[in-house]
């Protein structure tokens, strides 16, 4: 992974959305990880526009997370709501 997203800052982004810091596999824990990584690489293509493959990247993370968001949706209304609510993600 890159610099801005070392260990310590995983282990704090699962236990802030996840159930312990191991919690890895929850839909919250990966979602607002991608959520993470969009906001820097975001951050990244508003000086470099022309880098390509990090907007590949992007495009690919937001559909990922997408795809979670759905999965959420479709199993726990509730718990979707909730992460969208946390991340102040639009819907």
């Amino acid at each position: 992974m890159a610099n801005y997203l070392n260990a310590q800052k995983k282990q704090e982004i699962f236990g802030q959305y996840g159930t312990s810091n191991k919690d890895t596999g929850s839909a919250e824990s990966q979602i607002a990880l991608f959520s993470y990584r969009i906001a820097h690489l975001t951050e990244h293509m508003k000086s470099n526009r022309k880098d390509y493959g990090t907007q590949r990247a992007l495009l690919r993370l937001v559909g990922k997370r997408r795809r979670q968001l759905d999965y959420l949706k479709a199993t726990d209304i509730e718990r979707y709501r909730a992460i969208l609510k946390t991340l102040n993600l639009r819907r």
